[in-house]
């Protein structure tokens, strides 16, 4: 079958197509028809060999965390119900980069009907930890959200939830087209966090109080910027580290700014609850109240260029590859 493979650790051109043994279900198993596979920023960093989270995979691997298609092979002791069905499924860290991919039955998400499949796959990764993320940053009506990285995967959403919370939405993100992409989304007002004086912007929206709620999916020196924008009795909530190493507070400048800080770790816990987060956000984007922001699509053998995409910062919204 075609797949993409790493052979050794480097850039985006590391990502080559070529031909690997189709997959076979075993016990517990099924075989999925891959017709969209997902892609994050932190799989290009295990690419690179640099991703300080994750155990790089034996070499050469195929990436792919996850994948929606159809099922077309059950393992035994599998359920033959799921025969024919549209699901996400978890190859594992890899294997998803190809037409067919093995993945636990267990482990299965059922996309419901009204929903497309690079929309389930959008959903299930961003929609899932951007649900948990504003459930943990509690946040209420009428509150000052400030969003980094606000046409992103994750931040895209995140816009969306706090406004449907019932909250005044501050998107940030670098360039035009994204600052457009931002305010169709909902935001009540777009900075461009590429200038000069971004935070005063967006004190003097705020009233000069800062944000009640930050969302920080960039880290490094905009997301140190952004916790000096968070208002006396707000939130700073870290999530991301797509501009350099994950945002940390010290507790003792974070008591005397009166911040609660959510830091990255609070991730590590979202495991056990991240199907529930997945099937709630998609029963709202099925029923039209959200909808995830697909900037663009590559077929699989360009595989290449989308994590470039997503490396230089160019990609809008979600990446995905169409099968």
């Amino acid at each position: 079958m075609r797949a993409v493979q790493v052979h050794r650790f480097g850039g985006p051109e590391e990502l080559v197509p070529g031909e690997v043994p189709d997959p076979v279900a075993g016990p517990g198993e099924v075989v999925v028809k891959v017709a969209v596979a997902g892609m994050t920023f932190v799989e290009t960093q295990i690419r690179r060999g640099t991703d300080p989270w994750h155990e790089p995979p034996a070499l050469p691997y195929v990436p792919g965390g996850v994948v929606a298609g159809r099922v077309d092979e059950v393992g035994p002791g599998a359920d033959p119900a799921w025969l024919g069905r549209r699901v996400i499924a978890s190859p594992g860290e890899t294997g998803g980069f190809a037409e067919r991919a093995a993945a636990p039955a267990g482990e299965l998400f059922p996309v419901p009907e009204g929903l497309d499949l690079p929309e389930a796959v959008a959903l299930h990764s961003d929609g899932s930890t951007a649900r948990g993320l504003a459930e943990h940053a509690r946040i209420g009506p009428g509150e000052w959200v400030l969003v980094e990285a606000a046409a992103g995967g994750v931040g895209s959403l995140l816009v969306q939830l706090a406004r449907a919370a019932g909250a005044r939405v501050i998107g940030a993100a670098g360039g035009a087209r994204k600052l457009d992409a931002v305010r169709e989304l909902g935001a009540d007002a777009a900075v461009d966090y590429r200038e000069p004086g971004w935070t005063d912007e967006v004190r003097a929206l705020t009233g000069g109080a800062g944000a009640d709620v930050v969302f920080d999916g960039v880290g490094g020196d905009l997301g140190r910027a952004a916790f000096a924008v968070t208002a006396h009795g707000g939130r700073f909530s870290v999530h991301g580290a797509a501009g350099g190493p994950a945002t940390t507070i010290d507790p003792a400048d974070a008591r005397r700014a009166g911040v609660e800080v959510l830091g990255i770790e609070q991730l590590f816990g979202f495991g056990p609850h991240l199907t529930r987060w997945a099937r709630e956000i998609m029963t709202e984007a099925a029923a039209g109240r959200v909808r995830p922001l697909i900037g663009q699509t590559f077929p699989l053998d360009r595989a290449a260029d989308a994590h470039a995409a997503i490396e230089n910062r160019t990609a809008l919204g979600k990446t995905v590859l169409l099968l």
